[in-house]
């Protein structure tokens, strides 16, 4: 089995691409599952019901968001209708949505996709560690059972603390959230893949799949500035690729994925 898990989308430029190329890549890397984190795909904040179905079309089997998950303000009346789409599982207990979903693949397996918020200059969130928990317990991993996480997160510590944290419990540990690929793709000693980082779907010539000038006007004035937008320039798509093990559920191996627009 093979899973594919690509990073952010940011904007117009981002999901125009992956609308694009994912039936293709998706067909090139013999992907059973794409999972694709949504979650600035709308204007660089947040993703619309209308773009859910857009980036299903394309060949998406799951949508992952974040911290922006409510700023299209029409997902909060959406997004418990869609079992395909996830916020992270660690927000306040009422919140609309759920935190993991569960999908088949065309061999009968099953691949469980989890988000978790970090705690680190974020908004205040439950324990990440503790929640992921409580659902790999539930949820044991096996050969007919792979587990994929996401965890949208600020700082590289908490993110690869996780991975350590849920080794040899998990299929993928997939970091997410601050938009740069990381080089530090690899399968830990308990069998986790694992990257600090999937990158982003978006325009590299930017400040994070923003407007540079806007982003650099940010840092060199103290005055009100226009709104940010994302870059309008040619897209990337940056995220990883994952051979599982179909006895175990385990990870054999994990390779970095990139398409230039």
């Amino acid at each position: 089995m093979r899973i594919v898990h690509l990073g952010d989308v940011v904007g117009r430029s981002g999901r125009e691409l992956l609308v694009q190329r994912l039936p293709g890549l998706r067909q090139e890397l013999g992907a059973d599952v794409v999972v694709v984190n949504g979650e600035n795909a709308a204007g660089g904040f947040g993703i619309s019901p209308k773009i859910c179905e857009d980036l299903y079309a394309a060949g998406t089997d799951v949508l992952t968001t974040g911290n922006h998950v409510w700023d299209q303000r029409e997902l909060i009346g959406y997004i418990d209708g869609d079992p395909r789409l996830i916020r992270p599982l660690n927000m306040a207990h009422g919140t609309p949505g759920r935190g993991w979903t569960a999908v088949e693949t065309p061999s009968g397996a099953r691949v469980l996709v989890l988000q978790v918020l970090g705690r680190i200059h974020m908004k205040p969130a439950d324990d990440p560690f503790r929640t992921v928990d409580s659902l790999l317990e539930r949820f044991p991993m096996t050969g007919n059972l792979a587990i994929v996480v996401d965890v949208h997160a600020e700082i590289t510590a908490e993110k690869q603390a996780m991975g350590h944290y849920v080794d040899g419990r998990a299929t993928l540990v997939a970091g997410t959230h601050t938009h740069c690929p990381t080089a530090d793709a690899r399968v830990l000693p308990g069998g986790t893949a694992f990257v600090t980082d999937l990158g982003m779907c978006g325009s590299y010539d930017s400040v994070i799949g923003m407007d540079k000038h806007l982003s650099i006007r940010r840092f060199t004035s103290d005055l009100p500035g226009p709104r940010m937008e994302p870059a309008t320039g040619p897209a990337e798509l940056w995220g990883v690729v994952v051979d599982v093990d179909p006895g175990t559920g385990r990870a054999r191996a994990i390779e970095r994925v990139h398409v230039a627009g």
